[in-house]
């Protein structure tokens, strides 16, 4: 009977393993470059920044599923856990696959250190546990995601309360800033109605009265919008939306100062767990490689659709920041390098109900658009906010953000925009 040889017995085995051991060598010594510097451009950022090769010399960025990781030693161990030296212990707060994201994101951002998160509302939540006790007091736009709302309504319970300010309005900021003010949040563009906040005004004004500035960039990324570099303290971002942008995970991220990251935001995530998986993360950080190509092809494709809905006689009007038409197109030209895939019109309509139900027949008649409240998809996604993403809100409340019933959300993807609009024209003629 043949009996196969191991190794040992296979003359050329011993050749072969000391080929394969020198080949690791010569990768271990291998140091790349610092890629998460600004003296390369963010397109080579979204590629490489964040990547540490291991000693197998891979090409495609290595993904660590483990809860744990081992020790050398028992003394190994304690020197781990009482922060004496720097090592992975546990993926609740550490991993490597989750500090690749991070690392990656940063450098897009320009950011000293950045945490991931399980999702965009924890990394929120995460803010807000981080900054604030009870008797503290938060100054957040009117025109946020309709869950951020419900998130800080439950912090109400335990003595946090929130004032709502109308975006752009910067007088009515200053004067809802009270000495238990922790800080000023917003979306820009706001979700759904677009509006443009001025982010240098609103850094100048939290600097002066002590307060810090939170800003929610899901809608721009860092490809078109970069708060950090106009003045604001923290960004916040749902990586599930454009991060991503196949809508396939979830993942949120919180970026900053390493002194906040460090000694207020690492309490909350090692503590509270709203950990982000190792393989959520290593999805997210393919995804930032395409993110610069993503922005700027949707962002051209939403101006395509959203000059052509200006042009349809069921429209009342279209918010989009690309558009002169929009109340802060001189701004979002500012501060913005395009004006991002989301746009939103609202449809024609007597009364509320009759502005709803023509509303819903555009969307029902839709075949191409996929009726989603999700955003950030290669495909086109569309809806009827005040009914599904800020259906909780309080109708006063809801108006006065801008969200009527007659507002319909596009998140324009990749598609080609003739076709969206031959969509949303079939959908138009039906109301």
């Amino acid at each position: 009977m043949n009996k196969s040889r191991s190794p040992s017995s296979n003359p050329s085995a011993g050749s072969a393993a000391a080929a394969f051991d020198a080949a690791v060598a010569r990768a271990a010594e291998f140091a790349p470059p610092d890629f998460t510097s600004c003296d390369y451009d963010l397109e080579t950022r979204a590629v490489r920044a964040g990547f540490e090769r291991t000693n197998y010399g891979e090409h495609s960025e290595p993904m660590f599923l483990t809860s744990s990781f081992v020790h050398t030693s028992a003394a190994n161990a304690a020197a781990k856990f009482s922060n004496e030296i720097d090592g992975y212990i546990y993926s609740r707060y550490r991993n490597p696959t989750v500090r690749l994201f991070q690392d990656r994101l940063a450098a897009l951002e320009g950011a000293q250190a950045c945490l991931a998160t399980a999702s965009g509302m924890s990394a929120i939540q995460s803010v807000i546990l981080s900054l604030t006790r009870s008797g503290d007091h938060i100054v957040s736009s009117m025109g946020v995601f309709g869950t951020t709302v419900q998130l800080f309504g439950l912090f109400e319970r335990y003595g946090v309360r929130t004032s709502y300010v109308p975006l752009t309005d910067l007088a009515a900021w200053e004067a809802a800033i009270e000495p238990t003010t922790r800080f000023l949040f917003l979306e820009t563009p706001a979700n759904p109605s677009t509006e443009v906040a001025d982010l240098e005004s609103l850094a100048a004004l939290a600097q002066r009265r002590g307060v810090l500035l939170v800003v929610d960039n899901c809608f721009c990324t860092p490809v078109l919008q970069r708060p950090l570099e106009l003045g604001a303290d923290i960004v916040v971002h749902s990586a599930t939306k454009y991060l991503d942008g196949q809508g396939r995970v979830l993942g949120g991220a919180v970026l900053g100062t390493t002194e906040y990251v460090k000694e207020k935001l690492e309490p909350v995530l090692r503590f509270g767990g709203p950990t982000l998986s190792a393989f959520n993360a290593w999805v997210l950080a393919k995804g930032l490689e395409t993110l610069p190509l993503r922005m700027r092809q949707q962002s051209a494709n939403a101006l395509e659709v959203a000059r052509w809905l200006e042009r349809q006689p069921q429209v009342h009007r279209v918010l989009y920041p690309g558009l002169q038409s929009h109340p802060q197109f001189e701004i979002a030209s500012r501060q913005q390098s395009a004006a991002g895939p989301v746009l939103c019109f609202e449809v024609k309509g007597a009364s509320r109900e009759e502005a709803r139900a023509h509303a819903w027949r555009v969307v029902d008649n839709c075949r191409l658009l996929s009726i989603t409240a999700n955003l950030g998809d290669v495909k086109t996604t569309i809806t009827h906010p005040a009914s599904t993403t800020h259906g909780r809100m309080a109708p006063p409340v809801r108006e006065a953000a801008g969200i009527t019933e007659g507002l319909l959300r596009i998140a324009v993807g990749l598609e080609s925009p003739a076709d969206v609009c031959v969509d949303l024209g079939r959908g138009l003629a039906a109301g």
